[in-house]
């Protein structure tokens, strides 16, 4: 009995020390996170915030991006969001598909629809006609 006890005391000292070099990783990369998080974004090369035009809806729709959670905005929508800071302009989902390089199958321009509505909802996009989105500066003050 002594020694099936004393197998159990190693095998549990190795799941222990995995666990533990684990935690010591996670808190690592939790550190790291909230390093990046509380660093200050970098500004937009070339934007002029008071020039108004592409540039300045850029540099507001960074900062509207910023005031959100960014834990929960994917790279998708960040290229969907970088796509109308640039472009300025209005587009449908066909469009932005093109643009951004997926294809234009039922299933891309869809899935894009679900994405634009989105971020219709979070305030970020405006969509003043059926399927034509834009940027909505009204809420945030551009």
């Amino acid at each position: 009995q002594v020694e099936r006890l004393r197998e159990q005391i190693a095998g549990l000292t190795e799941e222990l020390s995995r666990v533990e070099e684990q935690l010591a990783r996670l808190q690592i990369a939790r550190e790291t996170v909230e390093e990046v998080l509380a660093a200050p974004s970098s500004p937009v090369p070339g934007a002029d915030v008071a020039g108004g035009g592409a540039d300045g809806v850029a540099v507001a729709l960074v900062k509207a991006e910023a005031e959100l959670d960014v834990t929960v905005m994917s790279p998708e929508y960040r290229e969907i969001i970088a796509l109308f800071a640039t472009s300025g302009a209005a587009m449908r989902c066909k469009e932005v598909c093109q643009q951004l390089g997926l294809g234009i199958e039922p299933r891309h321009v869809e899935g894009m629809r679900s994405k634009l509505k989105r971020l219709v909802e979070r305030g970020i996009l405006a969509e003043p006609s059926s399927g034509l989105f834009k940027v909505d500066g009204r809420k945030h003050g551009w």
